[in-house]
């Protein structure tokens, strides 16, 4: 898919845990409605009942990495299917937290499956479609740990990953960003919030 006049804008918000993107994705889809334009606000993986019951499955269950890769596969599926696509045909934007760039991040660099493989999954699940805009929200793996550990809740399977792990994650992120430069833009969400939110409403607004 590619945007035209008719079809809504699909935005997706990335980053390893502990970046901050989960505060400031409703901050985006607020703006964007304010804007007038009409907005689904979604997420990975979950976005539909099966996705969600299959989202606890991956953040509660241990499993082998391959089942996950494949778990987060089918929560897309159905996802693109009767969410995604059906809101960006009818001109509504998408807004989603996470798609198929965080499965390259997490289950690519993080877990080692090897990227073709995981690229030849999301052409099975989304043929020709892909985000408009990606909002990397990037920050060390170190400060984003800190992060983590002061929300003072149980993590889940993801959150409990060294911080190596993350590191391999973010790494990834922006060498995504470098491949199409186009597509993504990457703030710095070690500033302070209201500073990130900014710069993240005057990337989207340049796609509008």
């Amino acid at each position: 898919m590619s945007p035209s006049s008719s079809r809504g804008l699909f935005i997706t918000l990335e980053g390893i845990d502990g970046a901050g993107k989960s505060s400031q994705f409703d901050a985006v889809v607020d703006a964007l409605r304010g804007l007038g334009r009409e907005v689904v606000a979604t997420r990975e993986p979950g976005g539909t009942p099966l996705g969600e019951r299959l989202r606890e499955l991956l953040l509660r269950e241990p499993m082998s990495t391959s089942t996950e890769a494949l778990l987060v596969f089918a929560a897309r599926q159905e996802h693109v299917l009767r969410v995604i696509e059906p809101a960006l045909l009818l001109g509504h934007d998408v807004v989603c937290d996470r798609f198929t760039d965080a499965t390259l991040a997490y289950q690519g660099a993080g877990k080692g499956i090897p990227r073709d493989r995981l690229e030849a999954l999301a052409h099975w699940v989304h043929p020709g479609l892909q985000p408009d805009l990606t909002l990397l929200l990037d920050v060390p793996a170190e400060v984003a740990s800190k992060r983590l550990q002061a929300q003072g809740r149980e993590p889940d399977r993801f959150e409990r990953e060294s911080t190596e792990f993350f590191s391999r994650v973010r790494q990834q992120y922006l060498e995504l960003a470098r491949e199409q430069p186009g597509r993504w833009c990457v703030v710095d969400a070690s500033q302070d919030p209201q500073s990130v939110r900014l710069q993240l409403m005057d990337h989207i607004k340049k796609h509008l």
